[in-house]
């Protein structure tokens, strides 16, 4: 089966789909990998790279989209890419239409099977395509929030671990999953006073454990999370609802309360965001100020470190690039149920629950489509 790899047009997105290490795997199991020219480039993985692994290089993304049987891409298509798709194309990246009616439109409009990589599970009900983002994305928030608490780009001037004889600063990370769990580490390791909430009970005391106690762990009600907010310098947006828009956790009411120069980081803006006042931002403009609290809303956060991030990623996802190609999409997603949560677009119809309430669509069954 022929495999295309688009070079990524979102603003300062320098992920690619595949490695030269996936190519060379792919090409080991008698398929083409056709992979747009400088799609690797600005991370150090050139053409040649790609060439050697056995991939062919196409001009231009037109001759990748015409081509290929198969889109492997990391961000969703933007506009100048729906044309480019075509009935019954396979595309293989993330995705995050509830929050995007304009990108879901356009995917059903097209007829191409598009399986999302932020919906696929596995046996213990992980995520595990989006799980390697989380990692990097929970543990840049720590980062990026420590920046944005710079009194230069209008936070309090807060240094996280402070000094001794000075109080570090309060981290409040709502949701204990992968974003929430690494962003603790990260700052627990700056010496930071951290409290995550969470609506698992088990979840937390695994975390307590993990931590070894280092943090302090509150059951997510309406009053904790309003009162860790209020109390915090910087506070983690981490929930996810698979293929759902995030639940709004915090509105501007409180914002007004909140300390002045104090910082959010919305990890779940691909989602549409759990902050009221939320709203997408680039590498490029990363920070705006609302209510006097600092937001930091970038939609593609591991795109800055995007070397590892690709490697990470391409390590999850080669096995369902290969199954895809070796079986077909409908024998793959026969094959594998936790794939077939992955579809969420197929032939013109809405495969997946959430993302179907959240645009308001008819969900139709993902086995129904497949036949």
């Amino acid at each position: 089966m022929l495999i295309g790899v688009p070079k990524e047009i979102k603003q300062r997105e320098y992920r690619v789909g595949m490695t030269p290490a996936a190519v060379r795997e792919a090409v080991a199991h008698g398929h083409r990998v056709l992979v747009e020219t400088g799609a690797g480039a600005a991370i150090d993985l050139p053409d040649d790279l790609y060439r050697a692994a056995g991939g062919e290089i196409a001009p231009d993304a037109a001759a990748v989209y015409g081509a290929a049987e198969i889109v492997v891409k990391v961000k969703e298509p933007l506009p100048p890419e729906y044309p480019l798709l075509r009935a019954g194309q396979v595309l293989f990246t993330y995705l995050h239409l509830a929050a995007d009616p304009r990108q879901a439109e356009a995917l059903i409009e097209s007829g191409c099977i598009a399986i999302a990589y932020e919906t696929a599970t596995d046996a213990r009900g992980g995520l595990p395509l989006l799980a390697p983002m989380s990692e990097v994305a929970g543990r840049m928030a720590i980062q990026a929030g420590a920046r944005a608490l710079e009194i230069e780009v209008g936070g309090r001037g807060v240094l996280l671990g402070g000094v001794p004889g000075v109080a570090p600063a309060k981290i409040a990370i709502i949701g204990g999953g992968v974003v929430g769990s690494n962003a603790a580490r990260m700052a627990v390791g700056l010496q930071a006073h951290v409290t995550i909430l969470d609506k698992s009970l088990p979840r937390l005391a695994q975390l307590d454990t993990e931590l070894g106690g280092r943090v302090t762990t509150l059951y997510a009600t309406r009053e904790a999370i309003e009162a860790s907010v209020l109390d915090a310098d910087l506070v983690i947006g981490a929930v996810l609802v698979p293929g759902a828009a995030a639940p709004k956790l915090v509105d501007r009411a409180t914002l007004k309360h909140m300390k002045r120069g104090a910082v959010l980081v919305d990890v779940a803006i691909d989602q549409g965001g759990c902050f009221e006042t939320s709203r997408p931002t680039t590498h490029d403009a990363p920070t705006y100020v609302e209510e006097g609290v600092v937001h930091y809303c970038v939609a593609n956060m591991p795109g800055a470190v995007a070397r590892t991030s690709t490697f990470a990623l391409g390590n999850a996802t080669l096995p369902f690039v290969l199954a895809l190609a070796e079986h077909g999409w409908r024998r793959a997603l026969h094959r594998d149920k936790y794939l077939r949560t992955g579809l969420n677009i197929a032939s013109g119809k809405v495969t997946h629950p959430a993302v179907a309430q959240a645009l308001r669509r008819k969900f139709t069954h993902p086995e129904e489509a497949l036949t």
